[in-house]
């Protein structure tokens, strides 16, 4: 298993913002009813969750010009719809980064395997204070599977991370398909969660799951993934003298960005990952 480390404090945009106090979540903008009030907007055609006290403030200074509304409504106080102003929100919400990790035979498998294992480990120290939770599929022969489910225990990402077979065939669709599931679910039981898919592979699927070809089928899972408005980022493994642009078109697929990193260590990746969750905000 890839050594961990202890990660140096980030100053990113999210830390600044929204992790002013250890222990917490980050915070997020909510459309939802919960969340504390923290200022008020135009309402718009939007008159659900009213901020009464703003819109009296916004109402105040037409009041003389209202004379004649009130006495016709026999009311103290006119208020039009213009003057409508709606709660904004903010609420805790976790990030979740979920890494998908080709496991199929390669020259880069045993690297690929160290770096990760490293990175998850990291990220879960980072995580812990925090709440956030990261979780690994890895695909290889037939099939793709959830080794690690999202979590911040450390405990249970050791345990599940210290034998990991590799080799066989590579069904990328499986692997992708099992990743948009797993973050469908998860966006459904935390509905303000912030998700990053990590994607390591040479984007070279060669098994299906149905009747189109694999590198079809693979574009297809990748692009209603994209349609989930899931961040991703693909990092392609291949050495950089085979590389077909496999990785990279199965990024534009996703709709991210495709970074090459042949010679990766678990630091490397660590800070590849953090510098992508603060772009999903």
């Amino acid at each position: 298993m890839g050594e961990s480390f202890e990660p140096r404090r980030l100053d990113t945009p999210l830390d600044k913002m929204m992790r002013r106090n250890a222990g917490r979540r980050s915070r997020t903008y909510t459309d939802r009813k919960r969340g504390r009030y923290i200022m008020a907007r135009p309402a718009g055609r939007k008159r659900d969750d009213l901020a009464f006290d703003a819109t009296i403030r916004a109402a105040a200074p037409f009041q003389r010009q209202r004379e004649d509304i009130k006495r016709r409504n026999r009311v103290a106080f006119a208020v039009r719809p213009a003057d409508y102003q709606r709660k904004v929100r903010v609420k805790r919400a976790a990030n979740l980064v979920l890494f998908l990790v080709d496991a199929s035979w390669s020259m880069a498998v045993a690297e690929r395997m160290i770096a990760t294992k490293g990175a998850i480990l990291s990220l879960l120290n980072d995580a812990y204070q925090r709440r956030d939770r990261v979780g690994l599929i890895t695909f290889q022969r037939d099939r793709a599977t959830l080794i690690l489910t999202p979590t911040n225990s450390v405990q249970l990402a050791e345990r599940a991370l210290q034998d990991i077979p590799v080799g066989g065939k590579t069904p990328l669709s499986a692997g992708l398909d099992l990743a948009y599931g797993v973050l469908r679910r998860e966006k459904l039981l935390h509905p303000d969660v912030l998700p990053l898919l990590i994607v390591l592979t040479d984007g070279a699927g060669n098994v299906s799951m149905g009747h189109l070809p694999p590198l079809e089928e693979a574009r297809w899972v990748a692009e209603r993934i994209a349609e989930e408005n899931i961040h991703s980022v693909v990092i392609n493994m291949e050495h950089a003298a085979f590389d077909q642009g496999l990785a990279q078109d199965l990024a534009d697929h996703l709709k991210g960005p495709c970074y090459a990193l042949s010679d990766l260590r678990a630091e490397s990746l660590y800070y590849t990952v953090k510098k992508e969750m603060d772009k999903a905000v």
